[in-house]
């Protein structure tokens, strides 16, 4: 059963900020609408990137920001100072089993090979049943059109069923999408 409230969003995006202003937008603007729907945000506790422009902008909101970061990454400095709460775990299997664990639904914004190794695995632990909570890709500006069709494609070879394809929510509009997060 999916959970009754969300409360915490568990939030996956680049720790670059990217080439398209776009995907630094998107970030202002869910910060923007989870603050105004009592929403808070669970991310990678990074200051950088879109990771850093989503934090910044729920805390001069007044939101909630949990930072779920491994130490080795605190080590190099890219740590989140300012946030409602740091967690700093051993590593990045710790790091996303926390940050499921925190969290009530999961949306994966532009990012790079780590934002996609932790799409995978929450998408790969709902078609598994280890969570049944949302995941969701915001498609911003065509960014996930390749993905998707990849995706599209391993439901025609017969590699990933149909329904679990549906499950997956995705939206190249932040309002529909967060919508949908909320009632799923």
């Amino acid at each position: 059963m999916k959970p009754a409230t969300v409360k915490r969003i568990a939030v996956f995006c680049g720790s670059a900020a990217g080439s398209d202003n776009l995907f630094r937008q998107a970030c202002t603007d869910l910060a923007g609408i989870l603050y105004t729907r009592g929403v808070g945000i669970v991310y990678g506790g990074g200051n950088i990137g879109l990771m850093g422009i989503l934090a910044d902008e729920m805390l001069k909101l007044g939101g909630e920001v949990i930072g779920v970061i491994p130490q080795k990454l605190v080590d190099i400095e890219v740590a989140h100072t300012n946030l409602t709460f740091m967690h700093i775990v051993p590593g990045m299997h710790e790091r996303k089993a926390l940050m499921a664990k925190l969290s009530d639904a999961f949306l994966v914004l532009p990012g790079g090979i780590g934002t996609m190794e932790e799409f995978f695995e929450m998408y790969t632990w709902l078609q598994l049943g280890y969570h049944n909570k949302p995941v969701a890709l915001l498609n911003v500006h065509g960014f996930y059109d390749s993905l998707i069709r990849f995706l599209e494609h391993m439901v025609h070879e017969g590699f990933l069923k149909r329904d679990r394809f549906e499950d997956l929510l995705i939206d190249d509009e932040l309002s529909n999408l967060i919508g949908r997060i909320i009632r799923s």
